[in-house]
């Protein structure tokens, strides 16, 4: 009965996208993406191709975590053939020409015929799995074709449906997969009330921003608008973001410079931008020999954000007023104080431990950000111990890429 039921969920879904679609671009994106995609797959895959490592991730954030992974096996495997896939526009329409995949596709939607001749077109060797993701139908194609099947950078909570009466058909999805590479304990001791156990490797993003610090190419632009002053650079940000913090530039401008990332790169956020901030404001793509006299700097751009953390000396991430917070880990790996919104940050480890050891704040409104915000800026020594946990958090937790990789070498070997 839990089968009939998650098929009809899924068929429900795709329907609902297929109405949505319409007068929605995202949803659009990702129906017009999976059109034809067994063509496309089988125009791929003309002959068996042998070593195909089948990576997928969610969306953005999750591809975020698997690249370590894959660029791990790349360089120990140079034969491996990366299959990497999402579920969602924002990863795939991002990174669809990713230069260590030999292919990358949408996944097409997990009912059994579509898992079945997936598998059978692509053969791979190994499959990953990021962090949540857990497909009945896949996971059962991959299993009777004897296919060893890896969650990586795994992280449960006790209020899933998983753990629910209800959740049989996720229970055995997941005693379908080979191994497990958690997060943290909690999932470890959570897997094992349903007769699972697992490796505790930690979250491979710690690696993949620890990479980002060891890159020396600088961007001028910002270099130039920073100009040897303090810098505030806000990052993924909603519109709930900006309006705490348009007051707060404001306020600040004099002493103070910002550069500002919307969530979604689109003339619309763009706009809220310039139209929220009530000071002297440049898009990166318009910023010229004067944009050190601006006092705003508005990323229009994708692939930035994450090497501009480092010209800052504080860090805004949004997503915390809204349904999640953003990558945090992006920031921390340069050692600055972090702040974000204090509503949806909850189901995020780093946050918590960040907040808890004094490398992250909070905020609930823009009174409370200019109250933490001073509160360092204004006693250099809260500063500096803020600095110091961000940076030794990530420093600590390096190493989940490596467990991986040596779990992988072992298949990979015997191919």
């Amino acid at each position: 009965m839990s089968i009939i039921i998650y098929n009809i969920s899924i068929q429900l879904l795709a329907t609902i996208y297929r109405i949505v679609a319409v007068v929605n671009a995202k949803a659009n994106l990702f129906v017009s993406g999976r059109k034809g995609i067994f063509k496309k797959i089988a125009a791929h895959y003309p002959t068996p191709i042998s070593n195909v490592v089948w990576v997928h991730c969610a969306s953005l954030g999750e591809f975020e975590q698997g690249r370590p992974i894959i660029e791990a096996i790349k360089k120990q495997f140079p034969q491996a053939k990366i299959l990497l896939t999402f579920f969602s526009p924002s990863g795939y329409e991002n990174q669809k020409s990713y230069k260590e995949a030999d292919a990358v596709f949408y996944l097409p939607w997990d009912t059994k015929k579509n898992a079945q001749q997936f598998v059978d077109i692509t053969k791979p060797v190994l499959a990953i799995f990021i962090k949540y993701e857990f497909w009945y139908h896949y996971s059962e194609a991959l299993k009777t074709k004897s296919v060893p099947l890896l969650s990586v950078s795994c992280i449960l909570r006790p209020d899933q449906a998983i753990f629910k009466s209800y959740g049989t058909i996720f229970r055995k999805t997941l005693h379908n997969f080979d191994h497990f590479f958690v997060q943290n304990i909690e999932t470890l001791e959570l897997l094992k009330t349903i007769g699972i156990t697992g490796t505790l490797s930690g979250d491979t993003r710690f690696d993949r921003v620890d990479q980002l610090t060891k890159l020396s190419d600088g961007i001028e632009i910002v270099e130039k608008f920073k100009n040897n002053t303090k810098l505030l650079v806000a990052g993924s940000c909603w519109k709930e973001d900006i309006e705490v913090l348009s007051p707060f530039i404001y306020d600040n401008h004099a002493q103070l410079k910002f550069i500002v990332a919307p969530h979604e790169l689109s003339e619309q956020s763009v706009r809220l931008i310039e139209e929220s901030i009530s000071v002297k404001s440049v898009r990166y793509s318009q910023a010229g020999i004067n944009v050190h006299e601006f006092d705003v700097l508005i990323i229009d751009n994708v692939g930035l954000l994450s090497r501009i953390y480092r010209y800052g000396e504080f860090a805004f991430i949004g997503g915390g007023f809204r349904t999640g917070l953003h990558n945090i880990l992006e920031a921390a790996c340069y050692g600055v104080p972090i702040f974000f919104g204090n509503k949806s940050y909850d189901k995020f480890k780093e946050a918590q431990d960040l907040i808890m050891r004094g490398g992250a704040f909070e905020v609930s409104d823009y009174t409370d950000l200019k109250q933490k915000y001073e509160s360092l800026n204004n006693h250099p020594e809260n500063f500096l111990l803020a600095c110091e946990v961000t940076r030794a958090y990530v420093e600590e937790n390096i190493g989940a890429t490596k467990k991986i990789l040596a779990y992988c070498s072992k298949i990979l070997s015997a191919k």
